[in-house]
């Protein structure tokens, strides 16, 4: 099968669609930019981006919201008006890759008997939410609150499988499974700091490959941080990229 950006699950609703763009909302999490942007089908004018930024703008603003963020068109880059705009007013830009792999093509790795990775279930549920409110607090204590509650219902979710890590016993490392009929798809993976360099990243997505040999494993990395290069070595092959932009207000 082919696999697209499309293939990438989205946490948050469609809550305006036309032929230019579509505009994600998730009220659960206001506060999450990766659920709260707009994606264009399309490249807009400099006059119609300015557009809608002033209409996301404004409806972010009467939630609460203090970000606007943008998705462009996939395996294309930014025209330099729209670039040079985005530059004199203060965005960040950057891109996201896609990666997908067959399990049987992923290395080897090489058993420790201080790794332990676990399905999460009522009794380690615990121990996950408090490692994961530990790595996202550096954002804020809504932010890590709130992402309480989506690890919360993303638990009750059939379809998404949580992993948890431990080395010698200690929580450490952690991940969302999103499986669907074809696909299973690495989400929000994360190593604490104190931890990492052990082989536990690794171990993890063994974990996933053992799990579903039957299906294609993806993910996106952003194309700005070192994971994607890990990735490569381990024998992912990327699919194609998409560029965003994003700005906060004080």
């Amino acid at each position: 099968m082919q696999i697209t950006f499309e293939d990438i699950y989205i946490h948050g609703l469609v809550v305006a669609e036309n032929n230019r763009y579509k505009h994600f909302h998730f009220p659960e999490m206001l506060s999450r930019y990766d659920s709260n942007y707009i994606e264009f089908k399309v490249f807009p004018t400099l006059d119609e981006f300015k557009i809608e930024e002033g209409y996301l703008r404004d409806y972010h603003q009467k939630n609460g919201q203090k970000h606007v963020k943008f998705k462009f068109p996939v395996n294309e880059k930014i025209p330099a008006e729209l670039v040079n705009y985005l530059n004199l007013v203060g965005y960040d830009l950057g891109f996201l890759e896609l990666y997908a792999i067959q399990p049987k093509l992923f290395p080897k790795v090489k058993e420790n008997p201080d790794i332990e990775v676990q399905i999460v279930t009522e009794d380690n549920l615990k121990a996950f939410l408090a490692l994961q409110y530990q790595q996202d607090i550096v954002f804020g204590s809504n932010f890590a609150n709130q992402k309480v509650e989506l690890n919360k219902s993303i638990f009750a979710d059939p379809n998404i499988l949580q992993l948890l890590a431990l080395y010698k016993g200690t929580p450490a490392g952690a991940v969302d499974v999103i499986i669907s009929k074809d696909t299973a798809e690495i989400d929000n993976l994360g190593v604490d700091e104190a931890f990492q360099k052990k082989g536990i990243g690794s171990r993890i997505q063994r974990f996933v490959m053992d799990t579903f040999q039957d299906k294609t494993v993806i993910l996106v990395a952003d194309g700005q941080d070192t994971p994607r290069d890990m990735y490569k070595r381990q024998n992912y092959k990327c699919l194609g990229f998409q560029y965003y932009t994003q700005k906060v207000y004080e």
